[in-house]
């Protein structure tokens, strides 16, 4: 399937087919993964990356610092969209009818076109919970919400942009047991960055929790991956993560049972891109391990600051 959805993108995606000549490679000479060129993050940033004309139903935007050129996502068709975080979702979590979804993204909030926003938007709608919401800066209504549910037993995921975890924490300490917290990453210039390691571990001292969960998504793809704890990163079929080299980025490493782990920089294939690029070079770090699944270690050097990534190494 990548095969033919790179040959289809090379054909109808402007960008694309100029990123591919520019870097004189033959497409009838791509023959397996290794061999698709990835398209630099940074189109996104300078150019309606498009494959096939076509009128947006909606534009995602990057929640990049002001100080910044925001991405952009030319959306074809916003269903598409939302089938496919929904199928993500419940591959990994079920129903979403059995979960009430509590979300903490004020950031996201105040601002318009996050993917981010659409997709809780949608979750909670599904959840049909009657308290299914975003609580926005009422860390008090959030608390007592959270123990009117454990004490109901009811699974509950609350998801939040990382400085507004923590902030809530720092005000209240709980003793969660049906309750699962997933961070999406960000400091947003909000707080002092630390690592992953160490916010997870505050998280999980202040909700009585074993592991904390993640959400890795962007801008740029329409997939996400999901990590129950520690960290470690796990896609849906029809997303997968590779490495690229940070000394040549065309040479791409995937998960291998000969070695443990690789490290390198991210590259992404998400067949969700039908109609942008599914071949995406990001600017992060990461660990790929032989099972296909895949850690982020912080940002490449002298990279734009992006919102949803300030953890560092």
């Amino acid at each position: 399937m990548a095969l033919e959805l790179f040959q289809f993108q090379y054909q109808y995606n402007d960008i694309y087919r100029q990123y591919v000549d520019f870097v004189r490679v033959a497409p009838e000479k791509v023959d397996s993964i290794k061999k698709i060129p990835f398209l630099p993050i940074q189109f996104f940033k300078t150019n309606a990356v498009k494959t096939t004309e076509f009128e947006p139903q909606i534009i995602f935007e990057s929640s990049g610092t002001t100080q910044f050129v925001n991405s952009k996502h030319y959306v074809k068709n916003l269903d598409l969209y939302k089938k496919n975080f929904t199928k993500c979702f419940e591959l990994f979590y079920g129903p979403e009818s059995e979960w009430c979804i509590l979300a903490l993204l004020p950031s996201y909030l105040e601002r318009k076109n996050s993917s981010l926003i659409t997709m809780m938007e949608e979750l909670i709608k599904r959840s049909a919970h009657s308290l299914s919401g975003f609580y926005l800066h009422n860390h008090e209504k959030l608390y007592h919400t959270l123990l009117h549910n454990e004490i109901l037993k009811q699974p509950t995921l609350l998801i939040g942009v990382t400085y507004a975890l923590l902030d809530f924490t720092e005000k209240y300490t709980l003793h969660l047991s049906n309750t699962v917290i997933m961070e999406t990453g960000g400091m947003k210039g909000r707080r002092e960055e630390i690592t992953r390691e160490e916010m997870h571990e505050t998280l999980q001292i202040k909700s009585g929790l074993r592991q904390i969960h993640s959400e890795y998504g962007m801008t740029e793809i329409l997939s996400q991956a999901y990590s129950p704890g520690n960290g470690i990163f796990k896609c849906p079929p029809w997303m997968k993560v590779l490495l690229r080299s940070e000394d040549d980025p065309f040479s791409i490493q995937t998960a291998s049972l000969s070695t443990k782990t690789e490290t390198g920089i991210i590259n992404i294939i998400d067949l969700a891109n039908i109609y942008s690029c599914a071949f995406i070079a990001t600017e992060d770090m990461g660990k790929l391990h032989h099972n296909g699944c895949f850690e982020v270690l912080g940002r490449c050097d002298n990279t734009d600051i992006r919102g949803c990534s300030q953890l560092v190494i």
